[in-house]
């Protein structure tokens, strides 16, 4: 304490005999005095810096990424029927095209990404069944080839259509009705389109519906591709499809 005392009169004596004349060398020597009687912070220090990560972007789940928050997103995707297969916690391709649709159709920026928006959107989720098109009740009569490709038809009808390969995540290497997966061959709901119609779809060709899944109901039909890349290059796409003749 002594020590203290000697230390603040001999700088009481410093500003007597120099006077500091300017505001902040007077300011700089009544923090020093301060400091050493146990003064607090400086009124000059600097504030402490916020903490600058986005906590936003660790929460977010995306394509790649292989946890248990994946698995819950893909729970999600399987209850609201845009999913099938096992939640395996792997964000692969099929869950990918099941997010994005999602988004669509919740009006959300359709990015594949799962941040807290698509996440609420999911958790609430509660989605009416989607509308069914009916095939005509008449027999149906022959339409002549199109210039553009399109082969004599009993009938058209717009769908939205999508694609997948044997090695997304919750394939497996066969159809429904038991063929090995392969080009021309498409899932459908039975309810739309039976079973083994033969089809033509602009932009990929002939097909034979054979298969289905648990997000293809509805307007909806799933082209199988031999290659993730051409599953990827085809993305989603509005198209019509033409319902052929048997044989």
């Amino acid at each position: 304490m002594q020590n203290k005392i000697l230390i603040t009169v001999l700088l009481l004596f410093a500003i007597t005999m120099f006077q500091p004349t300017s505001a902040h060398a007077g300011f700089f020597l009544f923090n020093i005095v301060r400091d050493i009687f146990g003064g607090g912070q400086h009124h000059n220090s600097p504030p402490a810096k916020p903490n600058s990560s986005n906590s936003s972007n660790s929460s977010l789940i995306k394509f790649g990424m292989q946890n248990s928050q994946v698995a819950e997103v893909q729970q999600y995707l399987t209850k609201a029927k845009y999913l099938s297969g096992k939640s395996d916690g792997i964000f692969g391709y099929q869950t990918l095209q099941a997010v994005k649709m999602f988004q669509r159709d919740s009006g959300l920026s359709d990015d594949g990404v799962v941040g807290s928006r698509t996440m609420n959107a999911l958790k609430n989720f509660k989605g009416t069944k989607p509308k069914r098109i009916s095939p005509p009740s008449q027999k149906p009569s022959y339409h002549p080839p199109h210039d553009n490709g399109v082969p004599h038809y009993l009938y058209a009808t717009p769908m939205l259509a999508t694609a997948y390969t044997r090695y997304d995540e919750g394939s497996t290497d066969y159809t429904y009705r038991g063929t090995y997966l392969r080009r021309g061959l498409v899932a459908v709901d039975p309810d739309v389109i039976p079973l083994g119609t033969k089809l033509y779809i602009p932009g990929y060709g002939e097909a034979i519906a054979d298969d289905i899944g648990g997000a293809i109901v509805g307007n909806r039909v799933d082209l199988a591709m031999d290659t993730v890349d051409e599953a990827f290059s085809w993305g989603r796409r509005d198209v019509t499809v033409y319902v052929l003749p048997k044989g």
